[in-house]
């Protein structure tokens, strides 16, 4: 897994082979940076990405100059890793430098915590499982909520087998290869 541009541009990581999770692959990754250009300024954003898995979004959030990336992972050994991750972006830091640099890593299920959130996000991404039989109601929790601001948007990451054309939110779906990406605002 790599860091596509910003200030950590070309930074890799070894992502372990006993995960579970798969990475948005750098080619599906790239393109829907290059779309959101249109939509959304990152620079001293705040950013949701829910799902998070590697870490591979929150990551390619903070290089690109987001103030703020609150990512949520379930699974221990991903938040771990996620949090390792970040630490070697600043090798001298501890937990609470991690956080002060725009980063905040939450261990915890996606589903709660956005029904507990009252935070607003300029940005928000979500990857879930492509068989998570969820997936229809995490924009509607995202909207329901009030997460996004007036201005923002919500990319959500999906298999070939949904259609959020219909949503009252749906501005603009994306396809590469196996990987879907349904964009709200």
């Amino acid at each position: 897994m790599r860091i596509i541009t910003g200030k950590y541009k070309g930074r890799h990581f070894e992502i372990p082979r006993s995960f579970k999770a798969r990475p948005t692959t750098d080619f599906a990754k790239e393109n829907i940076f290059n779309v959101l250009i249109q939509y959304v300024d990152l620079e001293d954003a705040t950013a949701l990405d829910l799902f998070s898995g590697t870490g591979s979004i929150t990551l390619e959030l903070l290089s690109r100059g987001c103030k703020q990336v609150v990512s949520v992972e379930m699974d221990r050994d991903h938040h771990r890793f996620i949090c390792d991750c970040l630490k070697s972006l600043n090798p001298n830091s501890s937990r609470k430098a991690e956080m002060d640099s725009g980063a905040l890593p939450i261990r915890g299920d996606v589903f709660r915590f956005l029904k507990a959130c009252h935070q607003q996000y300029d940005f928000i991404f979500a990857d879930p499982p492509y068989a998570l039989k969820e997936i229809p109601q995490i924009p509607e929790l995202i909207f329901e909520k009030g997460l996004l601001k007036e201005e923002g948007v919500f990319v959500l990451e999906h298999g070939k087998d949904h259609d959020f054309s219909q949503h009252p939110h749906f501005i603009e779906h994306r396809s590469y290869g196996s990987v879907n990406f349904s964009l709200f605002r």
